[in-house]
């Protein structure tokens, strides 16, 4: 399978708990294949006309394309955020085996 069959989807949570809550549930119904769980990050940001600060956690979701109207549709349901951050990223290349193994992971 090639390596463009494949993304990363940033997303971000307001707690640890809720990220790994959602990587969670994200793994075990094979909607992604691996989320990274990157704690400490301050998100400053606009919201309803006004600037806000954050402590987030920022979630790198490893998945295949075919995968992700239904991770976003799982992400919404299960985050807390009126609007949660859902950005998809392109895979350029990677290892043939470390993409074999994504590809059987999120394999339905």
């Amino acid at each position: 399978m090639s390596s463009t069959a494949f993304r990363i989807v940033l997303s971000t949570a307001s707690s640890a708990e809720e990220a790994t809550r959602i990587a969670n549930h994200l793994v075990e119904h094979r909607l992604a294949a691996c989320v990274n769980l990157v704690p400490g990050l301050t998100s400053i940001y606009r919201w309803q006309g006004t600037v806000e600060a954050a402590s987030e956690v920022l979630l790198l979701i490893k998945t295949a394309e075919s995968r992700l109207a239904d991770l976003e549709a799982a992400l919404h349901t299960l985050h807390s955020y009126e609007v949660p951050e859902f950005v998809v990223l392109g895979i350029e290349g990677g290892s043939a085996t470390y993409l074999d193994w994504l590809a059987a992971s999120v394999a339905r």
